[in-house]
């Protein structure tokens, strides 16, 4: 039987979802007469302003519904960004122990303004296993969002089922990044339930083993290394990304991806992560090819997060520069395309 304090997280979980209520569909320009829309699904509306607040919330509540997490457990996860401030908000909401479990050059600012504590660890891959040594020592609960989002229960608060009662009518294509590959699953799986005409696309940062483990099909694929696109990429295939639900994958240089973060800031004031100017160039690839064979019909993809933090990161530019991204030919690319009209080759 489940305990009084479970029942009573249980709903506040489900009446913090309402509160949050449907994130706004917002427009992004492009050219007149193309005769097709490009829409952004903005998930900085969120309360802690990132798509992964969903993934959190579910998470959080699958846990507490199987008895793995009660009143009182201190909750770790091997994280940083925004899953773990997302994360931080749901505990200090329930009254639990948090700490998150991040590499040492991550920032634990947003996770210690919510009551939570961090613990840093070289090198990177090593988080995983301190992450589940420190649950082990205190009693508590690894969450493990990476392998918990393969058989995350939603129960209606998906992106997927709020999106598709959006729209008016069903895109061609949904572009979605991946981290732990949730989102992309969620949309992939509502498509095929539904029997859908929309197509899903993944869009895939550099160093990320993603793209060339859905293309060769190697479900173990690794590449060692970390993205640089917070968010979305990661150095290994996740257990949560379904490769099968996947209709294509877009490789995005980081580059470009930090030009399209600048566009949409310009475009709709919001101050944009990187991972968000990875969906818009994947968005617009898209554009480009249906004009080039005569398809009409709508694109949506997703703003992540937006906010000041960013202007540290992806708008600045000697945060580019050292890290040897040149994002201006990209960002003419950009101007060609949306301003005058030019297609992408």
């Amino acid at each position: 039987m489940i305990s009084a304090w479970a029942a009573e997280a249980i709903v506040r979980l489900d009446d913090e979802m309402e509160r949050a209520g449907c994130t706004p569909l917002r427009r992004f320009p492009l050219p007149a007469g193309w005769e097709m829309r490009l829409w952004m699904k903005d998930e900085s509306a969120q309360p802690t302003g990132s798509l992964k607040h969903r993934l959190a919330r579910a998470l959080f509540r699958q846990a507490i519904a199987s008895g793995r997490i009660a009143e009182g457990t201190t909750v770790v996860e091997a994280t940083g960004g925004a899953m773990a401030v997302a994360q931080a908000y749901f505990a200090r909401m329930l009254g639990l122990p948090y700490v998150a479990v991040m590499p040492g050059r991550s920032s634990g600012e947003g996770v210690e303004r919510l009551g939570g504590t961090c613990r840093f660890v070289d090198p990177p891959l090593a988080v995983y296993g301190e992450a589940r040594e420190l649950a082990d020592q205190v009693g508590g609960h690894y969450l493990d969002h990476y392998v918990s989002a393969a058989a995350v229960d939603w129960h209606g608060g998906s992106l997927a089922e709020e999106l598709f009662g959006q729209v008016g009518e069903c895109p061609r294509w949904v572009v979605v990044g991946a981290g732990t590959g949730a989102t992309s699953a969620a949309v992939g799986r509502h498509l095929r339930a539904h029997e859908l005409p929309g197509r899903l696309a993944v869009v895939d940062p550099e160093n990320s083993a993603y793209f060339p483990g859905w293309a060769s099909g190697a479900a173990d694929y690794g590449t060692g290394m970390p993205s640089r696109i917070e968010g979305i990429g990661r150095p290994r295939m996740e257990p949560g990304f379904v490769p099968d639900l996947v209709d294509l994958v877009v490789p995005v240089p980081d580059a470009a991806s930090v030009a399209a973060a600048r566009r949409v800031r310009r475009e709709t004031g919001l101050t944009v992560g990187g991972a968000t100017g990875t969906n818009l160039w994947g968005a617009l690839e898209l554009v480009t090819r249906m004009r080039a064979q005569g398809v009409r019909g709508d694109v949506v993809t997703v703003i992540g997060d937006a906010g000041a933090r960013h202007l540290r990161t992806c708008h600045d530019d000697g945060w580019a520069e050292d890290r040897g991204l040149d994002w201006r030919p990209y960002a003419a690319r950009l101007e060609g395309l949306l301003d005058h009209g030019e297609c992408w080759g």
